[in-house]
């Protein structure tokens, strides 16, 4: 579940993501009915690293909620250490951040999982370079960090999660629509893929990446999870984005600055 955001723009790297956690609970009982679906709103799921050489890097991540029985946050102070004290490229970062999960995910994880992967986006800045690198992989099924908007002049969007309301803002449909369209018509996955490809430019919302500001960037990335919030809470279905909104942008000469946080409180009645 969840929705996490990563925008590369010419002036920096913005990462967001929801604090939501969204579990199955099973009944003790098996003629109980199906399992309970449960939300916990707290979670950290934009990750940083501690230590000063490791400040120009972060991560969101989405989808499955849990390795074993923790989330990916938790294990951070697993991971930190095997850093060391060394500024890593953003993609050793993707790297290594991969393999740890991978292995957790190898320890925790039944052999017959089914279920979505946990995905994670790593964007930040590698050590005098002008521009942002940003860098997806999912655990278990491709573990492998892929490059996105890999050019000197490419920026863009990266996102994932449940995307059924930002998907129809950005690309004009439904992310359910490409599977739709083969069945009702019989058609090969090619057929579909040409015909929303011939689509698309007519139907997305065109955003300027090339040149939004940092603002406008954080802007997009907070404007589609809200969204999203409110929309889920006027209809029927899983809710499972929402929680306070964390926003963080990266840029060449700062590294990692939180916009928005949350914070440990207590709840009284006073």
């Amino acid at each position: 579940m969840s929705l996490g955001v990563v925008i590369k723009g010419p002036e920096g790297v913005v990462l967001a993501a929801d604090s939501r956690v969204t579990l199955e609970a099973v009944h003790t009982d098996p003629e109980a009915g199906p399992p309970l679906v449960v939300n916990f709103d707290n979670a950290t799921k934009l990750l940083t690293f501690a230590g000063d050489p490791h400040k120009h890097v972060g991560a969101v991540t989405y989808g499955a909620a849990l390795v074993g029985s923790r989330t990916a946050h938790s294990y951070l102070p697993e991971f930190e250490p095997a850093l060391g004290n060394e500024r890593l490229k953003v993609s050793e970062y993707a790297e290594r951040l991969s393999a740890f999960f991978a292995a957790r995910w190898a320890e925790t994880m039944p052999a017959t999982y089914q279920g979505q992967p946990m995905t994670f986006i790593v964007g930040g800045y590698d050590q005098d370079e002008p521009y942002g690198r940003v860098f997806l992989f999912s655990i278990p099924s491709e573990p492998g960090p892929a490059a996105q908007n890999p050019g000197m002049s490419e920026f863009g969007m990266t996102w994932g999660g449940q995307l059924e309301i930002a998907t129809r803002l950005i690309h004009g449909y439904d992310p359910a629509l490409p599977e739709l369209l083969r069945r009702a018509l019989n058609w090969e996955e090619a057929q579909v893929r040409a015909l929303l490809g011939s689509l698309r430019p007519h139907m997305e919302w065109r955003i300027p990446y090339q040149v939004l500001p940092l603002q406008d960037c954080v802007d997009l990335a907070t404007f589609l999870i809200p969204t999203t919030i409110r929309a889920q809470g006027l209809s029927i279905g899983i809710r499972g984005v929402g929680g306070i909104i964390e926003v963080a942008i990266v840029t060449r000469t700062k590294g990692l600055e939180f916009v928005q946080r949350k914070t440990i409180r207590a709840e009284t009645d006073g």
